[in-house]
């Protein structure tokens, strides 16, 4: 068992899941003194709000998990191959956008409808990554460059085109209209969330992305790239095409995200989600990277952190209710990814916390015996 335990002391994932537990309980103990900083009297109970206000609202946190899910997979797998895709919000419009106009533009049999309607997502956000990729392999421009300026590209293209378009805009609410039931992913049938089927896709494509890399050639090159590209250029491995696949591939986990945010069943009858063009940069995809920064870009991780980062979110809200502005919530994020940041240093000081407390259960046991007990 003390084996055990050693070994699990050393292992990346235990690392990992240190630093993060670590980042969390700072940044929650952080929350709360700025809490109490802006309304002593209410502190404890908006805080109890914030901890638990997201399990009366399950299935809120589920659906507001899935879209930064796929965007917080989308920057976790470029980054495995040394890659800062920073432009999951681009990517993310884009997919909603393909998703949108096969919605509402292509007349399907109702039991394939809202299934093209999600391949048609992936494929946008997929063309939406391709880009940067392409730059970045053939041409060596830096991809957190071009990223970030397809983010804005892409909000500004989806805008006008939505506007430009009658069947898709209603230009008296200002937004979309609802969208055929055909093309709105199954609900799961639980009152008052629009939670539905996507919340299993992702997270069966969160799995697949973690078979893919830990137990294939494809996964082993991209990190290898990411861990030292000129030694893995040495090695025979085609860097090029793995960069332009890793961000096709990232692009396309945030266009599904897109596509399942807008695909989402409302919780008024007979209505759907919808989407106001008022260009502003999707927050999804921000809430991506800080997503993928809690889970170490591990896909496993990055299933628990949107959850976590949807719950603390979801019970923000409630927090309302005694005083507190939601941006608080924000803060608590920021603080928890900023700590984060110093995964290395926690990750040192636990190991070595633990070292010590090994070593001196070993030593308590090895000292020698009392020469009186011995004569």
């Amino acid at each position: 068992m003390q084996v055990n335990i050693k070994k699990a002391g050393k292992s990346k994932g235990f690392s990992a899941f240190t630093a993060a537990l670590l980042a969390v309980l700072l940044g929650l103990v952080f929350g709360y003194i700025i809490m109490t900083i802006a309304s002593p009297a209410n502190s404890f109970l908006g805080f109890q709000k914030l901890l638990m206000g997201g399990f009366k609202r399950i299935g809120d946190v589920f659906y507001y998990a899935t879209p930064i899910l796929m965007t917080g997979l989308a920057v976790g797998f470029a980054f495995k191959m040394g890659l800062f895709n920073i432009g999951a919000s681009g990517q993310y419009t884009m997919g909603m956008f393909f998703a949108l106009y096969v919605g509402f533009m292509w007349k399907l049999p109702d039991s394939v409808h809202w299934l093209v309607c999600v391949l048609a997502g992936m494929i946008g956000g997929m063309f939406w990554g391709l880009i940067p990729g392409i730059f970045k392999a053939l041409l060596n421009v830096n991809e957190v460059i071009t990223s970030i300026m397809f983010n804005y590209i892409g909000m500004y293209l989806v805008d006008m085109l939505i506007q430009g378009n009658a069947t898709m805009y209603i230009s008296s609410k200002t937004r979309t209209s609802y969208l055929p039931a055909s093309a709105q992913m199954p609900s799961l049938g639980i009152t008052n969330s629009s939670v539905n089927i996507s919340i299993f896709i992702a997270i069966t494509a969160a799995l697949i992305l973690f078979v893919v890399l830990n137990k294939t050639t494809f996964g082993y090159e991209l990190k290898a790239t990411g861990f030292n590209k000129y030694a893995s250029a040495y090695a025979g491995m085609n860097g090029k095409r793995n960069i332009i696949l890793t961000m096709a591939i990232a692009g396309a986990m945030a266009g599904l995200g897109g596509a399942f945010a807008i695909l989402a069943p409302s919780t008024i009858a007979g209505s759907s989600m919808t989407y106001e063009p008022v260009s502003v940069i999707a927050a999804n995809g921000f809430n991506g990277i800080a997503v993928a920064l809690l889970g170490n870009s591990s896909p496993i991780g990055i299933i628990f952190s949107a959850l976590f980062v949807s719950h603390i979110q979801r019970g923000g809200t409630l927090a309302s209710l005694y005083g507190y502005k939601p941006e608080i919530i924000d803060v608590v994020i920021a603080v928890i990814i900023y700590f984060s940041a110093f995964a290395m240093l926690m990750n040192a000081m636990v190991g070595n916390l633990i070292k010590k407390l090994f070593s001196k259960n070993q030593s308590e046991k090895i000292l020698p015996a009392d020469p009186k007990e011995e004569a």
